[in-house]
């Protein structure tokens, strides 16, 4: 198996001392469809067969989350198999009618990775209009979705209705950062061999054929959500806190409360970070 590499780490930050540690890894590939692959390599997508499976599974205590296309060839059993070992599994990179969608769902799909983008949405199949993942994640109360709130990712209105859908309790805000977070205007980077450039304020492939990720932090986020969208500040918080921790079965993260641990990021009015505290451990100022 050649899989594409982990895509990114969760959100969630968690620390060990004064030293950031890494919640869990979520697998973002190759189990996707290649017509929504976005800016991922075509060569190393496939569909989920046990030999890869089993590789996958051997590092099921450092994977929190696994993304695949629920329509692919062998990815209910798939799903089984991964929730069985506690890894959480996400529908994305998909082009799932409604029907493949809900299959996944009854065998234990209970999110979906970044709302909108590289997901089918209601087609017409012969004379017929048919939901696709889209409908599904926002029509069904259980899945929690991904939302890149980044201002170039998804729209205002899309944001908008997503959260009338499914409100902040099922919603994780997400940077979907790529190596291009952090960089200048202009910058160029590699991603997954890919020549990608830093324009606009957002991550693209270097013939601007497609998204690569965000340029984004998570304080952004929030910030856009609570005043452009006129969210209140304490769900745009819990979606980038609570809701993800829930999502990934973290039993200590996520809220300030007895026996959790004490993480924390102290924001200004202008909500920029001054400071960050990892287990009660100053990391950031």
């Amino acid at each position: 198996m050649r899989p594409a590499a982990p895509r990114r780490f969760y959100s969630v930050r968690t620390c060990r001392s004064s030293i950031p540690q890494i919640a869990g890894v979520h697998i973002e590939g190759p189990f996707i469809s290649k017509n929504k692959r976005g800016a991922q390599r075509a060569e190393f997508v496939q569909a989920p067969a046990s030999p890869a499976i089993e590789q996958l599974l051997e590092h099921a205590d450092l994977i929190k989350r696994l993304t695949l296309a629920p329509e692919l060839s062998g990815a209910l059993e798939a799903i089984e198999k991964f929730s069985g070992r506690g890894v959480s599994v996400s529908g994305g990179h998909s082009d799932a009618w409604d029907e493949d969608a809900r299959a996944a769902f009854v065998r234990g799909m209970r999110s979906v990775t970044h709302m909108f983008n590289c997901m089918s949405s209601a087609r017409r199949r012969g004379v017929y209009r048919v939901a696709g993942l889209v409908e599904f994640a926002l029509s069904e109360p259980e899945i929690v979705c991904d939302l890149i709130a980044d201002g170039h990712h998804v729209s205002s209105t899309l944001m908008k209705m997503l959260y009338q859908a499914k409100g902040f309790s099922r919603i994780c805000l997400v940077t979907d950062a790529t190596a291009g977070a952090g960089l200048t205007e202009g910058s160029r980077f590699s991603l997954y061999g890919n020549d990608c450039i830093v324009e606009g304020g957002v991550c693209l492939l270097a013939d601007r054929s497609a998204l690569a990720g965000s340029a984004a932090r998570m304080v952004d986020l929030v910030r856009r959500g609570a005043r452009e969208l006129g969210l209140p500040l304490h769900e745009e918080i819990a979606m980038a806190t609570q809701t993800p921790a829930h999502a990934i079965g973290l039993k200590n993260k996520g809220e300030l409360a007895a026996r959790f641990d004490a993480d924390l990021v102290i924001l200004s009015p202008e909500l920029e970070v001054r400071k960050t505290f990892c287990r009660q451990q100053e990391t950031f100022r």
